[in-house]
């Protein structure tokens, strides 16, 4: 019984270590961002010279814009975007941990990469995407999805609670303001239902 609480001890301070490093390094490039380098640092981009970090996020159609689908999930443009997207990054992306860590690496990086291709290849040209909430959709989709797929009692049950308390993001995948990005919502959301399909063991017993 004691090892058994040290274990569960144990995994749940590794994922608050995970999630408390992720969330502050959010924090801190932004704020290293807007003090200092917002307006001294000149980068060039697809469309011309943009200034700060922010120039690193994804382009659509510009090859150099494809860096974006690394350096994207960490940049923020304003302290309002990167507050809302502290708490559902934590509280989503600790659900998707729950059962083992490496599915959260997994489904961060098909999030990302997913999210990032789709936002590049069809989003607005000369925009510039920003910010980890197309990972966090990610997130929304492997969560409401991963029941379906497994058919556990578990995955239902959390797929359940995902869509209750977090179910009003899914009019986040479409097109209502133009500074959000929308397509990174939506292929990052597409990305996490990719991940809950490649995670499920039915597909890992064929």
């Amino acid at each position: 019984m004691k090892q058994n609480l040290k274990a569960v001890s144990g995994e749940l301070k590794t994922q608050v270590k995970i999630l408390a490093a992720l969330v502050a390094t959010f924090w801190i490039i932004f704020i290293f961002n807007e003090a200092l380098l917002e307006n001294v640092l000149v980068i060039s981009t697809g469309c011309g010279l943009r200034r700060g970090l922010n120039a690193l996020g994804i382009e659509p159609r510009s090859f150099v814009g494809l860096r974006g689908i690394l350096f994207a999930p960490f940049l923020h443009g304003s302290f309002y975007h990167v507050l809302a997207n502290t708490v559902p990054f934590i509280v989503l992306g600790w659900l998707v941990m729950l059962r083992n860590i490496k599915d959260f690496y997994f489904v961060s990086v098909i999030s990302a990469v997913v999210g990032g291709l789709g936002t590049w290849l069809f989003g607005r040209p000369c925009s510039v995407h920003i910010g980890v909430s197309g990972v966090i959709f990610g997130y929304f989709g492997y969560l409401l999805f991963r029941g379906y797929f497994e058919k556990s009692f578990a995955a239902i049950a959390i797929s359940i609670i995902v869509a209750i308390g977090y179910g009003g993001m899914i009019w986040g995948v479409l097109p209502t303001r133009s500074y959000i990005s929308w397509e990174g919502h939506l292929f990052g959301f597409l990305g996490g239902i990719i991940a809950a399909k490649l995670l499920s063991p039915s597909k890992t017993a064929q």
